[in-house]
């Protein structure tokens, strides 16, 4: 079989065919390497194989490492050309033989060094130093072609000397170093080279130093850094041993904090150059850097990268196949569009490898030979020249496509709308002006409007922006007028909208978002013109504007996969505050999601309702975990400590922005446990209500706990067990019904449901409970008076059913014990119906009175209703309950 690769692959390559007929190859030893891939450890063994340890001198490793390249490329390529190698197999193969020739030439360099002027020494540390080799681009990535140079980057640690007779300076030593192991690799000899070495990425370029230590990178990363560098430092990769400090300088440099869609800018910039120069020399055959090419698709996986990286640290990955997919998982790119870029990117990479198989050049241009136009068309698989140019046709048009989606400039995709608000707002036109085009555009007080506009220019803030701030302000301004406009309340979308940009104005990055994503900013006016709530939640957290461009916005939660990333955010994180805010970014992209969701009609409440009461779950489960690893002392791996819901979180009626009813209990008879939890609870709780950058979690409200405010936050379940028995009021054991084990150790949770549904099956003298819970809702009327326009505590209304339900859960669940699950009011009174507690067109009347209020708080909420409109179909929900207050509990309603 080998033998037969060998005369398959040759017709489809002059070097291969050159290499075998002048015996520069032996095919006795190629071909048992044409069996299987390279595997990492097989170039760990080439050191002996290619007898590159038995070099004596310079010259002759130079000549070892040379064969050692001739047969590694001659195996890639017969192994692709047969159809054996995946494209991951050949990139791979590659970069690791690049890995092991550089690893190579650096300990011969350093030992031949060392030998003259010995061990550079750190000035600061005392330590010995090593020079730590930075592969960048293909070369970072794993992604290297066949005939590809390799652009490296030469760090060492600090500043010092080195400790031999002949002392030289750390800086002079590791320049010598770098040098040789250039001319090892780099030199052409009479056996060919092994890479040609590119150090142009490094600081200043060909000017600057050849080598440089971690403080000159670092300063200069944060002094002269560029965009370009951002883009380049990507797929930075130490392939030495000795990694030293060079994450933690470039990863804050690279991967930004906060959401950059400056850098948006800098690549339209840096593609325009290329393409500039693609014109230039006629290279629109160029399959990498032509429209529609490698280096499109490269730009559309670092785009996001560069965006989005720092926040999503899924993203933090070196190669272009995996960041694509990456991208679809996390909902950045739809699937389709990341699974055709990554079919585009494996045939254009095939078809780069192909071209340079030929004669080992390090060329992107297609063939203009008709006859090696056919054999390269046969190689990729294709009858003719003309069916394959047809398939790379349609796979560069759709590159094209999606790269003049993503990163086409806004002027591109502006339309010619806003152009009279331009010439106004450019033109510092008065308030007068304003007012007559705003009223033009149809909207109401538009001289009001008008004077906000003149309020804006005239501030401070906007006054006192960055040249580069003001330009992008004055760039967005006029297209928020133009878009509020379009949406379905001007009036309303335009004062909020004008609130949200004066906000960020300071921020660049989102107003670089609203003037790249015109689309985007509409749906911020619309949303914005339905939801007061929703318009403050963007102000506070204008992060959200990203979750806009999620291919998933519209779809149902895909709880797994969110809860996956989640997890992998929160290992990624370092500090507790990193994690705090990891948890409250997750928290505002979730309820952000669905409420557009819900504006857009998706959501019916309970389940809208489910799903925050769900994710409020998810956080408390990972909070606690979290928590828990950042405790100093602990004396167990994981707690045996349970979070409990009560309230709306019990009951999964949460709604947007609800409290958390929390209580802490535990299960532990270690001795130090009552210590260790009621640290544990105070740092729980921080964790949650804390406010960090990234805003605060859930406000929480403990005071339901044992002995409320004056209690321990954590109790044990004996003691919890022990209160709810000889302790609690009525009304506690009515706030029990609505309560559910929600995170922590099931063991403990169960528990807790145990004695939970012991308590609730206690027998009761129903004329005594009818007297305690009537009693209770009465003391409740001084501190939250009956107004008929607050739904949830006029009489018949939303407390009142509450206590109708608890009274015959309290009273009956001992008969019926399905009155004990945690199904909600709603569900609770169908089973009260069936159980004949209640007739069933009662029931189904209060339900629907029940249903109807939570709506109108929900209205509220969302769409900033004002008040309640106390209307005839309210006060008939209002009687049906106050008739059935009346038939339970024996009273008329006061």
């Amino acid at each position: 079989m080998p033998a037969d690769m060998l005369t398959q692959a040759r017709r489809f390559s002059l070097w291969l065919s050159r290499q075998l007929d002048s015996g520069q190859l032996d095919t006795a030893r190629l071909q048992p390497l044409l069996e299987a891939p390279l595997r990492p450890q097989d170039f760990a063994g080439f050191a002996p194989w290619a007898s590159i340890a038995a070099a004596a001198d310079e010259a002759e490793l130079a000549r070892q490492l040379r064969l050692l390249r001739r047969y590694v490329l001659a195996q890639i390529m017969v192994r692709d050309l047969c159809g054996a190698a995946p494209l991951a197999e050949v990139t791979e193969s590659i970069t690791r033989l690049a890995d092991f020739a550089v690893n190579t030439a650096l300990a011969f360099a350093e030992a031949h060094y060392a030998a003259l002027y010995g061990t550079p020494i750190g000035r600061y540390s005392g330590a010995a130093q090593h020079l730590s080799v930075v592969a960048m681009g293909k070369a970072g990535g794993f992604e290297l072609n066949v005939s590809s140079d390799i652009d490296l980057i030469f760090v060492y640690p600090e500043a010092g000397e080195t400790d031999g007779r002949r002392s030289r300076s750390n800086q002079e030593f590791f320049t010598k170093v770098g040098q040789k192991l250039i001319a090892l690799l780099n030199d052409i000899t009479a056996d060919g080279q092994v890479f040609r070495v590119d150090m142009r990425l490094r600081p200043d370029g060909d000017s600057g130093a050849l080598v440089l230590s971690e403080t000159a990178l670092e300063q200069y990363l944060i002094v002269q850094g560029r965009e370009w560098e951002r883009y380049a430092w990507c797929k930075g990769r130490v392939i030495t041993p000795y990694e030293n400090g060079i994450r933690s300088v470039v990863q804050p440099f690279v991967f930004r904090k906060y959401l950059d869609y400056s850098a948006y800018e800098a690549l339209r910039g840096l593609h325009r150059q290329i393409r500039s120069e693609v014109s230039k020399k006629g290279m629109q055959g160029n399959i990498k850097l032509g429209a529609g090419g490698i280096r499109e698709v490269e730009f559309v996986a670092q785009i996001f990268q560069m965006i989005r990286g720092g926040q999503n640290r899924s993203l933090q990955l070196k190669g272009t196949q995996e960041t694509l997919a990456a991208l679809a998982e996390a909902g950045i790119l739809a699937p389709e569009a990341a699974a055709r870029l990554l079919e585009a990117y494996r045939f254009l990479r095939r078809l780069e490898h192909r071209l340079q198989y030929w004669d080992d050049q390090q060329t992107q241009t297609l063939p203009e030979s008709p006859e090696q136009q056919a054999l390269l068309a046969e190689s990729m698989g294709f009858a003719s020249y003309e069916v394959f140019s047809g398939s790379l046709n349609e796979h560069r048009s759709h590159v094209a496509e999606q790269f003049n989606h993503i990163l086409s400039s806004p002027e591109e995709a502006e339309s010619a709308a806003g152009q009279p608000l331009d010439e106004l707002w450019q033109g510092e036109a008065d308030a007068a002006e304003w007012a007559g085009e705003l009223a033009g555009l149809g909207f109401e007080h538009a001289q009001a409007a008008a004077e906000r506009l003149a309020q804006i220019r005239s501030s401070s803030r906007y006054r006192h922006l960055s040249v580069r701030g003001q330009q992008r302000f004055d760039a967005v301004l006029p297209r928020v007028i133009a878009a509020a406009a379009e949406s379905s309340r001007p009036a309303d979308a335009l004062p909020r909208l004008l609130d949200f940009l004066d906000s960020i104005s300071r921020r660049s990055a989102y107003l670089a978002f609203l003037q790249k994503y015109p689309a985007a900013l509409k749906q911020v006016a619309e949303l914005m013109a339905q939801s007061p709530w929703l318009a403050e939640y963007l102000q506070q957290h204008p992060v959200l504007l990203d979750e806009l461009l999620s291919a998933q916005l519209m779809e149902r939660p895909n709880w797994p996969q969110f809860i996956g990333a989640l997890s992998g955010s929160l290992q990624a994180a370092g500090d507790p505050e990193a994690k705090m805010d990891v948890l409250r970014r997750f928290k505002h992209a979730q309820t952000f999601r669905l409420t557009v969701q819900d504006l857009a009609g998706l959501w019916p409440l309970e389940a809208l309702s489910d799903q925050l009461s769900y994710l409020a779950d998810i956080l408390l489960e990972h909070t606690l975990q979290h928590v828990w690893q950042a405790m100093p002392k602990v004396h167990r791996p994981m707690p045996q400590f349970a979070i409990i819901g009560y309230g709306k979180l019990g009951g999964k009626e949460l709604a947007y922005a609800s409290d958390l009813d929390l209580v802490y209990l535990y299960d532990d008879s270690a001795p130090e446990a009552a210590d260790v939890y009621s640290k544990f609870a105070r740092r729980l709780t921080t964790w949650l209500s804390g406010s960090t950058g990234a805003g605060t979690l859930y406000q929480t409200d403990l005071r339901l706990r044992p002995n409320g405010d004056s209690g321990f936050q954590a109790h044990s379940l004996e003691a919890f067990a022990k209160y709810q028995h000889e302790n609690a009021w009525i009304w506690e054991h009515q706030a029990l019904s609505r309560a559910r084990f929600v995170a922590g150790s099931p063991e403990v949770g169960r528990k807790f449901e145990a004695i939970r549904r012991q308590i609730l099956s206690l027998p009761r003298d129903e004329a005594q409970l009818r007297q305690e819970v009537a009693d209770m809702r009465n003391k409740m009327l001084p501190t939250h008076p009956a107004h008929e326009s607050n739904v949830k505590y006029a009489r018949g209304g939303v407390v009142d059913v509450e206590f109708i339900v608890q009274f015959w859960v309290l009273l009956h669940a001992r008969r019926y014990p399905e009155l004990l699950e945690n199904y909600g009011n709603i569900a609770l009174l169908d089973i009260a119906a069936r159980r004949g507690l209640v007739s069933p067109e009662a029931a189904a009347r209060t339900a629907a009175a029940y249903r109807h209020y939570r709506q109108v708080q929900h209205r509220q909420q969302l769409h900033g209703a004002g008040a309640v409109q106390v209307d005839a179909a309210l006060l008939a929900h209002y009687a049906q309950v106050a008739e059935l207050w009346q038939t339970v509990f024996g009273e008329a309603i006061r």
